[in-house]
């Protein structure tokens, strides 16, 4: 009898023990993955002493306003379908009102790769056309391209060339791009990334444009700034600007060389700056650069107010030796405050 209690408590153990061993291994088991909101919406606006593209100034070195409104849709915590719309300020040689991007694409993740492609389009509403040579009936081939009404409805007379210094600008400067990004985040505070970007016709010049650029960024450890909820981060771009040859709206004149258009000339550009972030704001200080020549520039940007002639500065492709500042280095400071619905509205 003794024997068969003895048996009876160690199955009795026995069996608890696999209860508990039982137990033990679902109470470990992963929870179900966290619900997300697949719908976000991102906006913003800025503040900038110099609106700067690529390093040529957009706003003629003086400041510029920009806002930003871009919906999302997250077909997974790492698959991300977007489009937005954003507004700046600028001053163009053919006195467009504003530029109105608009833009869309598909950003995939996978593991430290974050990645976008996308369109991006340029618009430059409300624009004037300024050709010395383009009056109906010239016999100047090319003379009356771009000086056709614009789809935005501006029928604007044909005006002779820009004040003083006679550069040429067409009514419409918009034109778009296809890009492909990467950003690699090595750690905490170490990211590197690279940019591609192609449009069949850069600014309406009627020349090609690709660019490429490499970039990188160090985020500084919140340990730096202890509670205070400021952030630090130095970053950086290197660029090349590759440009065709323009159409002969941009040519340097009958019996010229180049009467049928210029080669666009291309550059390298490059910046480096520092940032501070507080909650929704970042204040940016950053250098900007290319390495064009101010004549090179000039031929490129039509300035209206390149206006000292230098003999240095003849060309080719800038034929009447004027210069521009407008590729040239300079200081950009700029405020901006970025929030999402999802993580600023709730």
């Amino acid at each position: 009898m003794k024997k068969m209690v003895m048996v009876a408590a160690v199955l009795a153990m026995t069996a608890g023990s696999s209860f508990a061993a039982d137990m033990a291994v679902k109470a470990v088991k992963a929870p179900p993955p966290a619900p997300f909101d697949p719908w976000d919406v991102a906006f913003g606006s800025a503040i900038m002493s110099d609106y700067v593209f690529r390093g040529v100034t957009q706003s003629n070195h003086k400041p510029s306003v920009a806002a930003y409104f871009e919906p999302r849709y997250n077909i997974t915590k790492d698959v991300q379908l977007y489009i937005g719309t954003s507004f700046e300020s600028i001053s163009f040689p053919n006195r467009a009102a504003a530029e109105v991007d608009i833009y869309g694409g598909i950003r995939p993740t996978i593991g430290m790769f974050a990645f976008d492609f996308g369109v991006f389009g340029y618009l430059y509403p409300g624009g004037k056309c300024f050709n010395a040579n383009a009056f109906p009936g010239s016999g100047i081939p090319g003379s009356e391209v771009g000086c056709l009404p614009s789809p935005f409805g501006n029928s604007d007379p044909v005006t002779g060339g820009l004040p003083i210094n006679g550069n040429f600008a067409k009514r419409d400067a918009s034109f778009y791009e296809g890009y492909a990004k990467v950003n690699v985040t090595l750690n905490d505070m170490f990211s590197i990334g690279a940019n591609e970007y192609y449009s069949p016709n850069f600014l309406n010049l009627g020349a090609w444009g690709n660019y490429a650029s490499v970039t990188g960024k160090f985020t500084a450890p919140s340990a730096w700034f202890g509670s205070t909820g400021i952030g630090m981060y130095v970053s950086g771009e290197y660029g090349r600007q590759w440009l065709g040859t323009s159409d002969a709206f941009y040519g340097t004149g009958p019996g010229t060389f180049y009467a049928a258009g210029i080669p666009e000339p291309s550059y390298n550009t490059w910046n480096i700056g520092v940032g501070f972030t507080y909650k929704v704001f970042t204040l940016d200080l950053r250098y900007s650069d290319t390495d064009l020549s101010r004549g090179s520039c000039n031929a490129f940007t039509s300035d209206y107010t390149a206006r000292i002639a230098s003999p240095s500065a003849v060309s080719l492709i800038n034929p009447g030796g004027f210069q521009s500042n407008w590729c040239s280095a300079t200081g950009i400071a700029k405020l901006s405050a970025d929030l999402t619905a999802i993580t600023n509205l709730k």
